[in-house]
């Protein structure tokens, strides 16, 4: 078995595991929700759901994984209490792999196009007008061209460990995506248009905060955080016994939650603008267009509206996202490679290569059969695999796992924490309220 390390510090932790939660659905999903579901109103609903329900959660996989120090399906045996639980978490571990897996199957896909748009402002940039059509043409060979390069990135970072790869490159990646978001609010703010969405998005209309409100914010949430597939409790593995998880899983709550915020404020102002430049914003139902449409067609028609210095900043938005797309990438592989690297005989390195090549294969056939596989995949994940796991991570650490062990091991970076608020309402929330919130959550989108 390979060596376990650790995280050297609190902050590489919080931008490691903020990285992992912000990707491309906190980016362009959280404020296309908010759009479509009363602006500032959906806001307010947000923040207050991601502490009553994303960081309980949150928090149950923190304990469970530096508790276990292991791999999901490792860590969930270790604290089963028989045969029947010890079964039942090697299915939910199991579950989690696979989940983690297939979103980034489909995700490595998505990404591969942000970079293809990145290279393609710089092919606008030199009047490479061949190059320009061939990199935002949806053609196969693009399309495994890029998943090939993204994979080999994610790839590259996972295969140097958790100091040398994922928080090396997370403190470095965070920081140049919040930069490159700042500069971008602050022009998009100055464009014509900006206002109205700026309006829509910070002046609450608390009329509009209705029961489907409610249910679309606590899915967005808990689905922020990457919670459910084992994430967060490898990234929870990594944890020094000094550190106190109930303060950090309130502070990278917090960032992720912010983020969203900041993201909010790119783009809703920025769908606006695009709107005033003749750029179809609605569909004809009415609806926001979202998700790779809102990426793909109605920000480059925004881009191409600015004249020359429009290259430049889609260049600073498509760079951007491919950093979002990066620092969550690599969350999600570390989830079967910990497992492959602790649980048999091959190194780190070869784990890498190994599941990498596996998804890579995977992403390739979702390419060559894209109109059947590529939306059925998102939805068995999303929507239906990651809120059962939740619910299945909140029964280990709520009905399983024994209360006296659990307390002591919060205890160990926080030892008044018997005495809190925080361990009066948690262990019987986490227990009761988080399940039947994710199911109402998971109901309300299978519906």
């Amino acid at each position: 078995m390979a060596p376990r390390e650790q995280f050297s510090s609190k902050a590489g932790f919080v931008m490691a595991a903020a990285g992992s939660a912000i990707g491309l659905g906190n980016i362009w999903g959280f404020p296309t929700q908010t759009a479509s579901n009363g602006g500032a109103a959906f806001v307010l609903v947000y923040f207050i759901l991601s502490f009553c329900l994303a960081y309980p959660a949150l928090m149950a996989e923190l304990i469970i994984g530096r508790h276990g120090r292991a791999n999901i399906i490792t860590a969930l045996r270790g604290i089963s209490s028989g045969p029947i639980t010890r079964k039942f978490g090697t299915v939910v571990g199991v579950c989690g792999v696979l989940t983690a897996s297939f979103i980034l199957s489909f995700y490595a896909i998505i990404a591969g196009w942000m970079m293809a748009y990145l290279l393609e402002s710089v092919a606008a940039m030199l009047s490479w007008s061949e190059v320009s059509g061939w990199l935002t043409g949806f053609s196969l060979a693009r399309n495994v061209m890029f998943l090939l390069l993204f994979m080999a990135l994610t790839m590259a970072i996972i295969a140097r460990g958790v100091t040398g790869g994922i928080e090396k490159w997370s403190t470095r990646l965070m920081p140049l995506l919040l930069v490159l978001m700042l500069m971008l609010i602050g022009y998009v703010l100055l464009q014509e248009g900006a206002m109205e969405g700026l309006k829509v998005y910070l002046l609450p209309d608390i009329s509009q905060v209705k029961p489907a409100l409610i249910l679309d914010a606590m899915g967005q949430a808990f689905f922020s955080l990457s919670l459910g597939v084992g994430a967060m409790l490898i990234y929870g593995s990594y944890l020094s016994e000094k550190e106190s998880l109930p303060v950090l899983g309130a502070v990278v709550t917090l960032v992720d939650a912010g983020v969203a915020f900041v993201a909010g404020l790119l783009i809703l102002p920025a769908i606006y603008v695009a709107k005033l430049h003749g750029a179809d914003v609605f569909s004809d139902a009415g609806q926001l267009i979202a998700g790779p449409n809102l990426i793909f067609q109605v920000l480059p028609a925004l881009f191409d509206s600015m004249g020359q210095v429009g290259v430049v900043v889609a260049f600073a938005f498509f760079l951007l996202m491919s950093i979002a797309s990066l620092t969550s990438s690599i969350s999600m592989l570390e989830v079967p490679v910990s497992l492959m690297a602790e649980e048999t005989r091959v190194n780190r390195l070869q784990a890498t290569l190994i599941i990498g090549v596996m998804i890579t294969l995977v992403s390739v056939l979702i390419l060559l059969n894209f109109d059947l596989l590529f939306g059925l995949i998102v939805e068995l994940t999303t929507v239906y695999s990651q809120p059962l796991l939740g619910i299945g991570l909140c029964i280990f650490v709520g009905w399983i796992w024994n209360r006296n062990n659990l307390l002591m091991e919060i205890q160990r970076g926080h030892a008044k924490i018997e005495q809190s608020l925080f361990w009066k309402i948690w262990p019987s929330y986490v227990k009761f309220f988080c399940p039947a919130l994710i199911v109402a959550a998971f109901l309300q989108s299978v519906i």
